[in-house]
């Protein structure tokens, strides 16, 4: 199982970013999905996730990017997306993707099968 994060980078305060993360080597449309983040010198927190099927419903947010983030995915492509919006430079971290074997998304890691690698997102002020 491979989960390969991409899209990060560096952006001033208020920009814009849209990560993604390629699973291959599992069944995407059984998994639901996360999005965690690390900065420095802190634990990994969870970010956002959603269910495995997304036409019943259920995206989940942590308070900190509720209204500014949004996770979608596309299983034809297997593929899950954070498109994050006014970003702020507390929100610098690597931000992980990790698949979980259930069907409904989950702010816990410990729930999460599988984990990618990490993108750095840099937000300067």
């Amino acid at each position: 199982v491979q989960l390969q994060a991409s899209g990060g980078g560096l952006v001033q305060a208020g920009g814009s970013l849209r990560l993604s993360c390629a699973a291959s080597g599992l069944m995407f449309s059984y998994y639901s999905m996360g999005w965690f983040r690390q900065a420095p010198g802190k634990e990994r927190e969870f970010v956002a996730s959603i269910n495995r099927n997304r036409s019943g419903g259920g995206t989940y947010y942590a308070d900190s990017v509720k209204g500014r983030f949004t996770i979608s995915r596309d299983n034809a492509r297997n593929t899950v997306f954070l498109q994050m919006n006014s970003l702020k430079p507390e929100d610098t971290a690597v931000y992980y993707c990790a698949a979980d074997y259930g069907a409904y998304g989950s702010s816990w890691p410990n729930d999460y099968d599988y984990w990618g690698q990490g993108t750095l997102v840099t937000v300067s002020s």
